[in-house]
């Protein structure tokens, strides 16, 4: 009956415990994100540094105006701004009377908004980076394979350890058998020894070694000038995931001589400038990256100004093709219709971009040879298809090499 009442007891106590503890997590009120907040809904016109974007720069918001001002502010601005304010009729007035939209935010969401700034004010990247030698913004070089090398020494101590200890053991056996201490042998002759106790491991290891060495010499022959998978760094860390994917940038906006040209071409800094004139921070890389095309153009964001010294940016090349291939962007692209990614992958989900297909004679002519021609619609093919009708008959699949892509002088001339 004691055991009974004390359990019971127990159990009463775990159950208000538990209530309590429950109740208490329950209505603890999850803190405001302030860096989500800011980027989702201050991002597009404000960088935390002292940067202009479309409106002023937030470094040290809060030595500027008290949090009560700027809590008004951010919900309604055009109310301020009416009620006679000087410093927000001031500001109104300096941006062209460019009005910021009111946010149905919390009081506790904008104080976490504007602690972040307060956090990030000081670490906000507003300076251009050091430019390289000359003044050029160059890419990165590798460095030197220190992993390798301690790998390699880990190793070597090991085996030197090793040997330490079976010479060591060794001898332990033989002073406990009563045997005498051996004879010393030189090295000379201990690498004899080794070699006529191990003659079929050497004969195996020899065949192995010749088999890999000949395999590697062949892939090494078969893979000069092929690239495949190349993603050198870039001067500047552009993500193509980001432009691409995320926003929907069309690939001939930045590679405009897609259309018109052999060349794809680098888009100019002054293309980036059309977008990145008012966008000043990235999601990943904040103003770092940004501010190297600004350091390149010798733009100032603050004034808004260009100055007299723009240096180039020397961008790695990835796509390569030697001198004595032929290769037009604008035949496949406008006449042939062919997407940017059946070549160059799928662009949109490279944070890097890489070399993603072998470019190789064989790849061509394969492609050639499967790639159903789009003559239906294209003018450019109007005269020849009814030919090729003749020829072929009208349902015939009308591949490439078959209006001669196949022929030497298409690529070679």
């Amino acid at each position: 009956m004691k055991g009974s009442v004390f359990t019971s007891k127990i159990t009463s106590v775990c159950l208000i415990f538990f209530s309590l503890v429950f109740f208490s997590v329950k209505n603890v009120k999850a803190q405001p994100d302030g860096a989500s907040l800011f980027k989702a809904q201050c991002a597009q016109c404000h960088s935390v540094g002292s940067n202009k974007v479309i409106g002023p720069g937030l470094k040290d918001l809060h030595t500027r105006r008290n949090e009560e001002w700027l809590l008004k502010w951010v919900k309604n601005s055009q109310a301020v701004i009416k009620s006679g304010d000087a410093y927000a009729v001031k500001l109104y007035n300096e941006y062209n009377q460019t009005a910021m939209p009111s946010f149905s935010l919390s009081d506790d969401e904008i104080k976490a908004i504007l602690g972040y700034v307060k956090a990030e004010g000081e670490k906000a990247a507003t300076a251009a980076p050091a430019p390289g030698a000359g003044g050029e913004v160059v890419a990165e070089e590798p460095g030197f394979p220190w992993m390798l090398v301690m790998i390699f020494s880990v190793l070597l101590v090991l085996y030197l350890v090793l040997g330490k200890v079976k010479q060591g053991l060794e001898r332990a056996l033989r002073s406990k058998q009563g045997l005498p201490e051996p004879l010393p042998v030189t090295p000379k002759q201990a690498s004899k020894n080794w070699i006529r106790g191990n003659k079929k491991l050497i004969a195996v290891m020899l065949v192995l070694f010749a088999v890999w060495g000949s395999v590697k010499g062949w892939n090494a022959l078969a893979g000069i000038g092929i690239s495949q998978d190349y993603a050198p760094a870039q001067p500047i860390k552009f993500s193509h995931k980001l432009h691409v994917g995320q926003n929907g940038i069309s690939c001939v906006y930045c590679h405009s001589g897609a259309e018109k040209s052999r060349h794809a071409n680098i888009p100019s800094p002054n293309v980036c400038m059309n977008c990145h004139k008012y966008v000043q921070q990235g999601p990943k890389y904040g103003a770092t990256e940004i501010a190297k095309i600004y350091a390149a153009l010798d733009y100032d964001p603050n004034t808004q100004k260009y100055g007299p010294n723009p240096k180039p940016i020397q961008w790695v090349r990835i796509h390569n093709l030697p001198d004595l291939a032929y290769f037009n962007h604008s035949q496949h692209v406008m006449v042939g219709k062919i997407e940017c990614q059946t070549c160059h992958g799928p662009v949109e989900e490279m944070e890097v971009m890489k070399q993603f297909s072998p470019l190789t004679m064989g790849w061509c002519i394969d492609c050639h040879r499967t790639t159903e021609v789009k003559m239906e619609g294209n003018a450019y093919y109007t005269q020849l298809h009814e030919k090729l009708k003749t020829k072929y008959g009208a349902d015939a699949k009308l591949t490439v090499d078959k209006i001669g892509g196949l022929e030497c002088a298409r690529c070679h001339y």
